[in-house]
């Protein structure tokens, strides 16, 4: 994988720098496994606004993503890498012997023609699922289920991963690409290997144009607003003090959002990166 540079022949085209999609195997999705999305533009069902800096962009189609991996046992072979609009990964489609086709997050590393299953009985290699207590230590892994059954939710994006640190009488230790540190059953299921798109964050759109084309509009700064729009606006000429915060008044940089005595406590090892630096600085 790697980032295309482009030749500066206009003045976006100067700064701008895009994956090569060399990857991807083909521009043609598998119609049964699409769904309609429809755009609300940041809009309620009554027309109000509750969404700012919405809307527009290019119509999309929503395909349908396997994260359970529920084909235990049945093997799978690759047909494709594609280009999903919706993520920041690729997406591989997969057909089984039992001639049923799904999509699945594409790990790094997954050619055509490879061949993949999932349950306790898989090998830990790319593309495989198998619940955690079967991996070995030190594996990396993403698309992570928190409840067994129940499908994988986190480390499921670009260039993602998580790795195996520790196992316990009911759980494992994983650390995630935040650096936080966290228990999870070891009957839950994820996926070996890291995300595929790793170059994903080396992007430069290069124009404001294409920032529209993904249905994101312009971004007002709150320095610029009138004091009834925003607590940052107001003032004389171009005053910008304070402190950050957002609309509703709520302190943008340092303040802690985390829920106190949450659920997910016990479970948790080691904060994320940087989050003891801001309980020492209360």
């Amino acid at each position: 994988m790697g980032i295309r540079k482009f030749r500066p022949t206009t003045p976006s085209l100067r700064h701008t720098t895009l994956v090569n999609f060399e990857e991807v195997t083909t521009s043609k999705p598998e119609k049964s496994l699409l769904a309609p999305m429809k755009s609300s533009g940041g809009r309620t069902s009554s027309g109000r606004m509750t969404m700012r800096y919405t809307g527009g962009g290019h119509k999309r189609r929503y395909r349908i993503i396997d994260f359970k991996r529920e084909n235990f046992g049945i093997e799978g072979k690759v047909l494709t890498i594609e280009y999903d609009p919706n993520r920041t990964s690729f997406i591989a489609l997969i057909q089984f012997h039992n001639g049923e086709k799904r999509y699945i997050i594409a790990p790094q590393g997954l050619k055509v023609g490879q061949t993949i299953v999932s349950g306790k009985g898989a090998a830990p290699e790319i593309g495989n699922t198998l619940p955690m207590e079967n991996i070995p230590l030190g594996s990396i892994i993403h698309n992570i289920e928190l409840h067994p059954g129940r499908g994988g939710v986190i480390v499921r994006s670009a260039g993602a991963s998580a790795q195996l640190m520790a196992k316990e009488e009911r759980f494992v230790v994983i650390k995630l690409p935040s650096g936080e540190v966290r228990k999870i059953l070891k009957q839950c299921l994820a996926t070996v290997g890291s995300v595929s798109n790793p170059d994903h964050n080396l992007q430069s759109l290069g124009k404001a144009g294409r920032k529209r084309w993904m249905g994101i509009r312009p971004r007002t700064r709150p320095v610029a607003m009138n004091p009834v729009d925003h607590p940052m606006g107001g003032g004389e000429g171009r005053a910008s003090g304070g402190h950050p915060r957002s609309r509703g008044g709520i302190k943008a940089k340092g303040q802690k959002t985390r829920t106190p005595r949450k659920a997910s406590d016990k479970v948790i090892v080691q904060r994320r990166k940087g989050a003891i630096a801001n309980q020492n600085n209360k």
